[in-house]
């Protein structure tokens, strides 16, 4: 697991008399200088594995790093370490990695250093009952060429007994010094330096599961990976990036659907307060999407189409000025401790909350029920409402069309999370269908959302007497121009729906 720490407060994390009790070893101090090697159109990152070469204390050593089960972020890689005679990958001796199944000569030929990690790092072995933990406090660079990002960071990493101890020891050192959860590796920061794009958006990751997996332990990697979509996207939100707020959102979406899907395992007394947590941070973004997507949806089109029209320029500096406060609303909630709190804690929650130890027979039959048969039962329920909901589509006042769309948005997230459990050349032919009509679907419901949405904030800017009749003109050229797709989307709708209802699906 890892935290990102100011710099200032790094050093006193090892003072803490809590931490010095449970000092196993002698502490280390090493500076380390690690190369990262890729192809050109990075081949490897693409196929979530990372390969450095390392200097540490006159040896050379070469890891090799693949995303584990679920998570795209830091929780539970998969690791293989060898020591090498050079300072270039030896692919012969990464045969039995996961790099295994790519190496040949073509890649060992196209294989070069893509960025520099140089790191002085206070390695910490730490043990707590029956379990032994390494702790790293890492301050450093990530270098490519002339431009730098700075590490200050804290990695917890078990090595042995009870995982939950992890988390145990990352909420202590929260309550110490303003910790955060950050799940973005060094690779992942170290090629979006590369690619010059520091703060830029980060979808969704690959969620990989196993049928042998009971339910209790698919909630917490689906939900994890949820919630490391929405915290990689915090630096891009910092930095006013609209594809940044929009995935934090989708992750902010994601976890809730995720806590519905797997709500007969989640609910518990903390549940409550998670939610409530998250629905606050919803809140605080939901503007600067929606006025980010108003603007360049609605009003950057209108003035391409219809240049020199009366007020349409005053109403795209005016919805400029209110996407900029929004932007930095969303800023400030970011920045926030309230923000580094609930990041924080939704994963401690995660990670050894009541719900996974609930006594309860009923949930903890939910916890431990196969994870296959959950998914089929949710995702024929979940569909079958979907079905039903959308047989008189068009006939749906605005309120019924929004909770179409949310039920819609779920079952797509759920099938989503539980798409690795069927494979066969059948069932991805049906996914693939199944996932095309739920993504018309929900964009289809979503644009009829968002006219919606865009017709309440018409309304304010109408009703506000500051602005001028040119104003009004041009929001009702807007509003003109917006409700000539209504029939389309509509059409949309109702086609993916009837195709939804009509192929076979992939969880028979």
């Amino acid at each position: 697991m890892k935290l990102r720490v100011p710099s200032g407060a790094l050093s006193r994390v090892a003072r803490q008399a809590w931490l010095r009790a449970m000092v196993s070893g002698p502490i280390r101090q090493q500076r380390l200088v690690s190369v990262y090697f890729d192809t050109r159109k990075f081949k490897l990152r693409d196929e979530g594995i990372s390969l450095r070469v390392r200097h540490a204390g006159g040896r050379t050593l070469q890891t090799v790093k693949a995303a584990g089960n679920g998570s795209a972020g830091t929780l539970g890689r998969a690791e293989w370490e060898q020591e090498i005679g050079g300072d270039t990958p030896d692919l012969a001796a990464a045969a039995d990695t996961e790099l295994g199944r790519l190496a040949n000569g073509k890649l060992a030929r196209q294989l070069r250093p893509v960025f520099e990690t140089a790191v002085r790092r206070t390695t910490i072995p730490l043990h707590v009952g029956d379990s032994d933990l390494e702790l790293a406090i890492d301050r450093g660079q990530i270098k490519v060429g002339d431009d730098s990002e700075p590490i200050s960071e804290i990695e917890i990493e078990l090595k042995r007994g009870d995982s939950r101890e992890v988390g145990r020891i990352a909420g202590r050192i929260a309550g110490d010094v303003p910790a955060s959860y950050f799940p973005l590796s060094k690779p992942a920061r170290g090629y979006a330096l590369r690619e010059g794009h520091v703060a830029r958006a980060v979808h969704a990751g690959p969620i990989v599961l196993d049928a042998a997996m009971s339910t209790g332990e698919c909630f917490r990697i689906v939900a994890q990976s949820c919630l490391d979509q929405l915290a990689a996207n915090e630096d891009a939100v910092r930095a006013g990036d609209g594809g940044g707020i929009h995935q934090m959102r989708v992750g902010l979406r994601r976890l809730r659907a995720a806590m519905s899907v797997f709500k007969d395992v989640a609910r518990n007394s903390q549940l409550d307060a998670v939610k409530s947590e998250l629905k606050w941070l919803t809140e605080q973004l939901g503007p600067a999407r929606e006025l980010d997507v108003f603007v360049e949806e609605g009003i950057v089109p209108l003035g391409e189409e219809e240049p020199g029209e009366p007020g349409v320029d005053e109403l795209a500096h005016e919805l400029e000025r209110r996407r900029a406060d929004a932007f930095a609303q969303a800023k400030v909630a970011v920045d926030s401790d309230r923000y580094r709190r609930l990041v924080l804690d939704t994963t401690l929650w995660l990670i050894d909350g009541e719900w996974s130890s609930d006594p309860d027979r009923l949930r903890a039959a939910a916890r431990h029920r196969p994870v296959r048969e959950f998914a089929t039962e949710v995702l024929a329920v979940r569909a079958r409402k979907v079905v039903k909901k959308s047989r008189k589509l068009r006939e749906l006042e605005p309120r019924q069309l929004h909770k179409l769309r949310i039920a819609a948005k779920k079952l797509r997230y759920a099938s989503e999370f539980f798409d690795s459990l069927y494979g066969g050349a059948k069932a991805k032919r049906r996914k693939k269908r199944v996932a095309n009509a739920l993504k018309t679907l929900q964009g289809a419901l979503g644009k009829l959302n968002d006219i919606n949405v865009h017709g309440r904030m018409r309304a304010e800017l109408i009703s506000d007497g500051e602005h001028k009749p040119k104003l009004a003109y041009a929001l009702g050229l807007a509003a003109e121009r917006e409700h000539q797709r209504v029939a389309a989307c509509l059409a949309a709708a109702a086609k993916a729906a009837r195709s939804l209802a009509e192929d076979r699906p992939f969880w028979r």
